[in-house]
């Protein structure tokens, strides 16, 4: 059994009354964890509150008032692939990561994180993403490890201060005139939950897509998302017709396998361009991992 010495967080929505019990929440938003599993952490004292009190089942539901948990998994598959950590100061380290290894624990995953290994690589007492990337898309992740400052960069991506672009390579005879897209939609959570659709409405989602280059029946392109939903970038892909070579969930859901580590998804977050908040200096970052090209 992994278990995490690093408590994960989860947040209780103002939901209206009657308010489900802690359980009924959990279950809900943990649906590959059993109920008996949570009644058992929680007897256990595994379960916190704010003030870092064990719950129990008694406890009440307190809208936006965050529970900590140590995430549990039976047997945690090893990723054979190392991060490198491209650059640190007092307030900022960004880390290449490779294709299959989570930013944070999720999942299946506890110890085989990027946070995690950088955890014990660094010895730092603060350490936080300050955004992310898919587990199967490799690249730059930026981590904030100064508490005071951490605030200042989580909002360089919430307010599009970020440059960001990726590389990717998708199976096509592109012969069309057209090599750039501008895609503007609304992605929403899908089913099943892990999977994303596009929807109308207002949108929440715009990525810039540019056709470099076209060889021997594969694509490759430049993608520049300007915002950050989860999954835009495979999703806008797939929309045109170039889904990502080997994406397992877009265009078309295929049946879950063991990672296949020979057969990576080909997205890489290669470059990262801002002003940083705290010196005023210009900061770019890339990544010199390769694409199957």
């Amino acid at each position: 059994m992994g278990i995490s010495p690093y408590p994960s967080t989860v947040t209780p929505p103002d939901v209206p009354q009657p308010y489900p019990s802690i359980v009924e929440f959990l279950v809900a938003r943990f649906p590959r964890v059993p109920r008996a599993r949570w009644e058992e952490r929680i007897a256990a004292g595994k379960v916190l509150d704010e003030d870092g009190c064990p719950i129990t089942r008694e406890s009440g539901y307190v809208p936006l008032k965050r529970l900590f948990y140590f995430r549990e998994v039976e047997q945690e598959r090893v990723i054979p692939f190392q991060e490198e950590i491209l650059f640190r100061n007092d307030d900022l380290l960004v880390a290449c990561k490779p294709h299959f290894l989570p930013v944070t624990p999720g999942g299946a995953y506890v110890d085989e994180c990027l946070l995690n290994r950088l955890r014990r690589r660094t010895d730092l007492g603060y350490l936080a993403p300050v955004h992310r990337i898919d587990r199967a898309t490799a690249g730059l992740v930026m981590f904030s490890v100064n508490q005071k400052t951490s605030g200042r960069y989580h909002a360089l991506f919430r307010e599009g201060k970020v440059e960001k672009t990726y590389q990717a390579l998708s199976p096509s005879t592109h012969q069309q005139e057209e090599t750039e897209w501008l895609v503007e939609n609304r992605i929403v959570t899908g089913e099943p939950w892990f999977r994303m659709k596009a929807v109308p409405g207002a949108v929440n989602a715009r990525s810039r897509i540019t056709l470099v280059e076209v060889r021997s029946g594969m694509a490759r392109f430049r993608l520049s998302p300007f915002t950050g939903q989860t999954h835009q970038l495979r999703l806008h892909m797939s929309g045109l017709g170039f889904g990502i070579l080997n994406d397992r969930l877009y265009p078309d859901l295929r049946p879950e396998v063991a990672d296949d580590f020979t057969k990576p998804l080909q997205l890489i977050a290669r470059m990262l361009r801002f002003r940083d908040p705290v010196t005023g200096k210009g900061m770019e970052f890339r990544s010199e991992r390769q694409l199957l090209w």
